[in-house]
C-alpha cells in the first residue's frame, strides 16, 4: 500500500483558475468556447486561500453585530428613509431618493455624462447632508476639481464636506472611509478599482466582482449609499460579470445621442421602486440641467402636416411622453429590400410590415423601410406599433399625416388594434400639447370621459387607416 502511495502521489491544488472575461465563468482548464458562447475569452489567473469576502475591514466600518431577528419586530422607520439628491429627475428614477446602506450601479457610454450626473448630485448631498466622499480611478483630484467649478451653481461653490479621493486600491478606500465617516460615497469607476486579495489586474472580471462584493458589504453594514459608474461594451450593455447586476440594489443606464444634448436615465433594475420611470436631462456648459417639459421638447420641430411623420405617445411611469415617428420608404435595390430602424426593435418592425401587407394591402416587398424615432429616445412597450404603421403606409402612399395628430396602440398579428396603458393620461397631455385628433384602440377610447372626446377610436390597423386619411373638419371630435 504505502508503495502504491509513493508511485501515486496526491495531485497538488491548482492555484490557478481560468476565468471568463465576458460572463465569470471558471474552469480548470483552457476552453475556446464558454458556455456563455464567446470564444478565446479565457484568461488564466491566480487563486489565493484567502477570500476578499472574508475581508475584516469591511466589518469594522459600521462597528454593528448582526444576527437573526424576527421580522415583525424590524423598525423600518429607524433606516432613514429616502434621502433627496436634490436633482429630481434622478430622484424620480431612484423612486424618490437614495436609500441609506443601498448599492446603485450607473452606466453609459463614454462622454454621455455619468460623472457629470453624480458630481453634480454628490455635491448638493454634500451641501444638504453631510461628507461625501467622491473616489476617482481615471481623473485626478484637480480634474475633478475644474469640473466641479464649472458645474458649481451658488455662490459658494464647492461645498466644504465634499472630499475627492484618487485611488484606485480598495483597501485604502475602506481605510479613508473609516477616518471621515462619509454619508454618501461614489466609486468611479469599478473597472479602475482592485484588491490586494487577487493578482489578476484591474478591470478583469475577478477584480471587479471582488471589488463590487466587498462595496455592497460596505453599504450594508455602515448603511453607507454608494454610487458605483460603469463601463459598457460596444453592444451598450454592462461591461464586467453578470453577477454585479444581482449583487446592486439598482441599476442605472444612462443613453443618448452624444450629438445631441438629450440625455435620458433610466433604471433597469430597482430594489426600492420601479423600473419604468425615466429622467430626462439636456446637456449644457454648466453640466446636466433637467428637462420638466421633456414631450415639448421632443416635438419642438414638429410643425405642419408632412409625409412619414406622426406623434405618439408611450407611458413611462407616473407620466406620458410624447415623441415624433418618422418613416421613409424608397425603391429597394436588387435583392433583399433593406429594414432600418433607430430607436424601434427591428423585430418588431417587421412585424408591423408584414401586417401592413397582409391585412392593410400595403405592398412594401421591393421598398426599402427606414424608421426613426426623434430625439434618440428608445420607447419600451408597444403603445407606438399604431404610430410605426401609420408613418410607413403615409410615406409609401405619399399621404401627409393631417397636423396635430397623435397615434397610440399596439397592432396584433390579426390586424386588431390592443388597448396601452396609461391612455387616459396620455389624452390629457396631447390634448395640453395642442393636439386636436388622437387615433386609439377602441377599447381605450371608450373608457375615456366626455373631457377628452378628441379621440378617433379604430379596432383594425385598417379602421386605423381610414381615419388618417380623413380631414380634421370631417372627423368627429
Amino acid at each position: 500500500m504505502a508503495m502504491a502511495q509513493e508511485m501515486n502521489p496526491p495531485m497538488a491544488k491548482r492555484d490557478t483558475v481560468f476565468v471568463c472575461q465576458e460572463c465569470g465563468h471558471e474552469s480548470p482548464k483552457w476552453m475556446g468556447q464558454c458556455i456563455c458562447g464567446a470564444w478565446n475569452s479565457f484568461v488564466e489567473e491566480r487563486v489565493r486561500e484567502q477570500t476578499k469576502a472574508a475581508s475584516p475591514k469591511a466589518a469594522k466600518v459600521g462597528g454593528r453585530a448582526h444576527g437573526p431577528v424576527r421580522l415583525r419586530s424590524v423598525d423600518s422607520s429607524a433606516h432613514g428613509g429616502r434621502a433627496p439628491t436634490g436633482i429630481s429627475e434622478l430622484d424620480r428614477v431612484l423612486g424618490g431618493g437614495i436609500v441609506a446602506g443601498s448599492l446603485t450601479l450607473i452606466a453609459g457610454e463614454p462622454g454621455i455624462g455619468k460623472s457629470t450626473l453624480i458630481l453634480q448630485a454628490a455635491a448638493r448631498l454634500a451641501a444638504s447632508r453631510g461628507t461625501v466622499l467622491y473616489v476617482s480611478g481615471e481623473e485626478s483630484a484637480e480634474q475633478i476639481k475644474l469640473r466641479a467649478d464649472r458645474l458649481s451653481q451658488s455662490a459658494e461653490g464647492v461645498p466644504e464636506n465634499l472630499y475627492i479621493l484618487s485611488e484606485t486600491n480598495i483597501e485604502s478606500i475602506v481605510a479613508h472611509i473609516q477616518d471621515i465617516r462619509p454619508v454618501f460615497l461614489i466609486i468611479d469607476s469599478i473597472q479602475t478599482m482592485y484588491t490586494d486579495y487577487i493578482e489578476s489586474a484591474a478591470g478583469s472580471v475577478s477584480q471587479i466582482r471582488a471589488c463590487t462584493n466587498e462595496l455592497m458589504g460596505l453599504a450594508k453594514m455602515s448603511d453607507i449609499p454608494v454610487f458605483i459608474v460603469a463601463h459598457v461594451t460596444k453592444a451598450g450593455e454592462l461591461a464586467g460579470p453578470k453577477v454585479i447586476e444581482h449583487l446592486v440594489d439598482c441599476v442605472l443606464l444612462f443613453a443618448g445621442d452624444r450629438t445631441q444634448d438629450i440625455r435620458i436615465l433610466r433604471a433597469q433594475k430597482n430594489r426600492f421602486g420601479t423600473t419604468s420611470e425615466i429622467g430626462a436631462f439636456e446637456m449644457a456648459e454648466e453640466g446636466l440641467l433637467e428637462i420638466q417639459n421633456l414631450s415639448g421638447t421632443l416635438l419642438d420641430e414638429m410643425d405642419g402636416a408632412a409625409e412619414g411623420a406622426i406623434a405618439t405617445a408611450v407611458y413611462e411611469g407616473t407620466r406620458p411622453l410624447l415623441l415624433e415617428i418618422q418613416a421613409l420608404t424608397a425603391a429597394g435595390g436588387v435583392g433583399f429590400p433593406r429594414r432600418t430602424a433607430i430607436g424601434i426593435d427591428l423585430a418588431r418592425l417587421n412585424m408591423i410590415i408584414a401586417v401592413l401587407e397582409r391585412k392593410a394591402g400595403v405592398d412594401l416587398s421591393a421598398k426599402d423601410v427606414y424608421v426613426n424615432v426623434v430625439g434618440g429616445i428608445r420607447p419600451e412597450g408597444t403603445s407606438v406599433d399604431l404610430a410605426v404603421a401609420l408613418a410607413i403606409y403615409s410615406s409609401a402612399k405619399g399621404i401627409p399625416v393631417p397636423a396635430q395628430t397623435c397615434a397610440i396602440g399596439e397592432i396584433g398579428l390579426t390586424g386588431e388594434l390592443r388597448s396601452v396603458r396609461g391612455a387616459d393620461k396620455i389624452a390629457s397631455e396631447a390634448a395640453r400639447l395642442g393636439f386636436t385628433r388622437l387615433i386609439l384602440p377602441k377599447k381605450n377610447a371608450a373608457k375615456l370621459t366626455a373631457a377628452e372626446a378628441k379621440a378617433i377610436p379604430a379596432a383594425t390597423i385598417t379602421e386605423a387607416i381610414a381615419a388618417l386619411k380623413t380631414t380634421p373638419s370631417a372627423a368627429a371630435l
